[in-house]
């Protein structure tokens, strides 16, 4: 199985200036490219389910080796 890591850069609403990175993993079809089309479906999902956040800026990587997930 072939993870890919969506980051995504969110900032809270009340305080645009706190932000932090969220890391999204999930199955790739493929490249990097791919992930950015499925991407704004797990984006929609993760912002219904923090409606406190904002979502400034997202990518896509491929998850280091030594991280556990």
């Amino acid at each position: 199985m072939n993870l890919v890591d969506l980051i995504l850069t969110v900032c809270l609403t009340a305080n645009p200036t706190h932000c932090q990175d969220e890391h999204l993993y999930f199955e790739s079809l493929g490249s990097l490219n791919q992930c950015i089309v499925l991407a704004q479906p797990q984006i929609a999902k993760w912002v219904g389910e923090h409606p406190t956040f904002t979502v400034v800026r997202w990518t896509c990587a491929f998850p280091k080796k030594e991280k556990s997930i």
